[in-house]
């Protein structure tokens, strides 16, 4: 199986260019879950990050099978990143370690609705391989400061709620009012920096959490509710750069 690179995704999705709405949206994200092909179009815009060989393929790892040890195949896993820097930090570590292999690899960014839609359909498969998100260090040792919580499992995505009755603050796109969630607990500050200056009355309200993209991914999948169809993830501003850097090197 080999991974395309796409870099055609769309920068909008950073704080500048969007306006804040002012207002919140009150509900929980629960009670139609979205179809497959609704969560790959939300997942669509986010770049990740993928080691592969110079062939384009993956690279996998192999993991033994913890209820029959002396079987050597075990799952095939492949590590996908969500920031680039941690992709070429893992490429450099290897070509320390194993010149012969790292020297051959590459990153190969790919869109997170790629990923998902493969992992769904090599989990039909004997031979599948799976995929495992590769989170930054820094942001799950904020998420873990926001959760007062020593080990946050998954990739931390931050959201902010607060207004008189507990709402997800929300952003005006495209004529659309979203919910943002975003992969840098220093973005989602920034915004929300921005609107207690609009909103002071309400600045005292205002709350960061602190959600794994593996449970939000799960939600849009099981739950029932058009609040689900208003949450737009928000990338890294590195992923963003990089991705506007090969989309310059190609033009």
């Amino acid at each position: 199986m080999k991974m395309k690179s796409l870099v055609r995704w769309c920068l909008a999705l950073g704080v500048a260019g969007v306006t804040l709405t002012g207002t919140w949206f009150a509900g929980a994200l629960e009670a139609l879950a979205l179809t497959e092909a609704q969560i790959i179009e939300r997942l669509q815009s986010v770049p990740v990050f993928a080691v592969a060989d110079e062939n384009g393929a993956p690279l996998v790892a192999r993991i033994p099978d913890q209820q029959n040890t002396s079987n050597a195949d075990g799952d095939s896993v492949a590590g996908v990143f969500i920031n680039p820097g941690d992709a070429e930090a893992f490429i450099n570590r290897l070509k320390q370690e194993n010149p012969n292999l790292g020297n051959k690899l590459q990153i190969i960014p790919v869109s997170l609705g790629d990923i998902y839609q493969l992992d769904r359909r090599n989990g039909t498969q004997t031979e599948g391989v799976n995929f495992t998100y590769v989170p930054t260090t820094r942001q799950v040792e904020l998420a873990e400061q926001v959760n007062s919580a020593q080990d946050f499992q998954g990739v931390p995505l931050f959201v902010a709620k607060g207004g008189n009755e507990g709402g997800y603050l929300t952003l005006q796109q495209n004529n659309e009012q979203v919910i943002p969630f975003f992969f840098e607990k220093e973005r989602l500050e920034q915004m929300v920096a921005r609107f207690k200056e609009q909103q002071p009355s309400l600045a005292n309200t205002v709350q960061i959490q602190a959600i794994p993209l593996e449970g939000v991914i799960q939600t849009l999948e099981q739950n029932d509710s058009a609040e689900l169809e208003k949450i737009v993830l928000i990338p890294t501003q590195a992923s963003l750069e990089y991705i506007n850097l090969l989309r310059q090197q190609q033009q």
